[in-house]
């Protein structure tokens, strides 16, 4: 099994610790668009309670990645991503939290 592919399981594996049903098929492109950064430890998570980091989040990913225009519901779709996650889960993969914001967003055809 390739290093991806482990990182792959272990995204599927904490999805369903959180109960949260997935599609495999776009976990894996959305982890594969994050590239090299799901090998780091510090840019593989999320800070839900940084406001710096959500506003990366929303900036780099929402807009900037998928084109979204800035509005309150790109703000809202990111509260509601990190509360499906629980605020106090300190492992909040960002494979995971992009994942759900393209659920959320209805971008499945973005990737």
């Amino acid at each position: 099994m390739s290093k991806f592919d482990e990182k792959v399981a272990q995204y599927e594996s904490a999805m369903k610790d959180l109960g949260i049903s997935f599609n495999a098929d776009l976990l894996t492109k959305v982890t594969k668009g994050l590239g090299p950064s799901i090998y780091k430890n510090d840019a593989e998570t999320v800070s839900g309670s940084d406001p710096k980091e959500l506003e990366t989040v929303k900036n780099n990913f929402l807009m900037k990645k998928l084109g979204l225009p800035d509005s309150p519901k790109l703000d809202s779709a990111i509260e509601k991503v990190i509360e499906k996650m629980g605020k106090s889960n300190r492992n909040k993969y960002r494979a995971i939290v992009y994942y759900l914001l393209v659920k959320e967003l209805g971008q499945e055809s973005k990737y």
